[in-house]
């Protein structure tokens, strides 16, 4: 059988970039029309679908939820790498660090967020910058969206192109260096990965945590969100840090004509006044 000859039209767009708005956040438009038909035509291959139509309705017809996933992990963009935008991590042990030993709570535990992670090398980055300061009581909740992403964060395994810009005293340190089958890739050492949780969680849900956190790194993924859905999202993070608690964004990211009650400390970097 032959399948996807015929092209997107606009309407199946607007219906599915309305379904993974409504699901996700997510806002695509339309100059992501060929994106999508990209990524819809290896969901459809897979399901043995031949039209967009059908699939569209299997998708919001199916009651596990799956194929939704399915399609949220397709569209879904997943660039990352360890250490990315490394001032934010030089604020997080120069600044927010001292300040929380400061305050007198070095003795509780230091909660973090990775709101995105993507493949896991932003929340073992911030395991590795933890441990350099010798801050060994901490705890770090890594979500995302994307169910295949967290499969490769959670396994800990990358190709060594992937750590070949972090020095080697860290590679000698953090990681193990793979032999016979597993040559070429490093995992990362369990005294890191023990830190980190990792879970599914779609940012549009109602926040489910019980306890505050002290820092939440949700960078690059607000600029594929509308300003409403942004300005939601900022001050739910907002509501779930702890009084002095700090929120990381991407560079390309800004809280600038929000209506928010963050203070700005640094760039793309925002303080919950106490």
């Amino acid at each position: 059988m032959s399948y996807f000859t015929v092209e997107l039209s606009d309407d199946e767009f607007t219906r599915f970039s309305d379904l993974i708005f409504a699901k996700s956040g997510i806002h695509l438009k339309i100059e992501k029309k060929s994106l999508l038909q990209a990524r819809l035509g290896k969901r459809l291959r897979s399901c043995s679908m031949a039209s967009y139509a059908d699939y569209f309705d299997y998708v919001v017809e199916d009651e596990s939820g799956l194929e939704l996933v399915q399609l949220i992990d397709a569209i879904s963009t997943n660039f990352t790498s360890f250490f990315r935008e490394t001032a934010h991590f030089n604020y997080l042990t120069s600044r927010v660090l001292p300040e929380f030993k400061g305050n007198g709570a070095a003795d509780r535990r230091f909660s973090m967020w990775s709101a995105a992670c993507s493949s896991g090398e932003e929340p073992y980055s911030l395991a590795i910058a933890m441990a350099e300061d010798q801050h060994e009581n901490c705890s770090i909740l890594a979500t995302d969206i994307s169910t295949k992403v967290l499969s490769v964060a959670e396994k800990a395994v990358y190709p060594m192109d992937r750590v070949e810009d972090l020095s080697s005293v860290y590679l000698k340190r953090y990681f193990q260096k793979g032999m016979g089958r597993s040559e070429g890739y490093v995992r990362v050492k369990e005294h890191l990965w023990e830190q980190i949780i990792f879970q599914r969680f779609n940012l549009m849900d109602k926040f489910p945590w019980y306890e505050a956190f002290d820092v939440i790194f949700c960078r690059n993924v607000m600029i594929y969100f509308n300003r409403d859905t942004q300005q939601e999202l900022v001050n739910k993070f907002y509501e779930c840090l702890t009084p002095g608690g700090y929120l990381f964004v991407g560079h390309s990211e800004s809280l600038a004509n929000m209506q928010h009650p963050f203070q700005q400390t640094a760039t793309t970097v925002y303080r919950k006044v106490k």
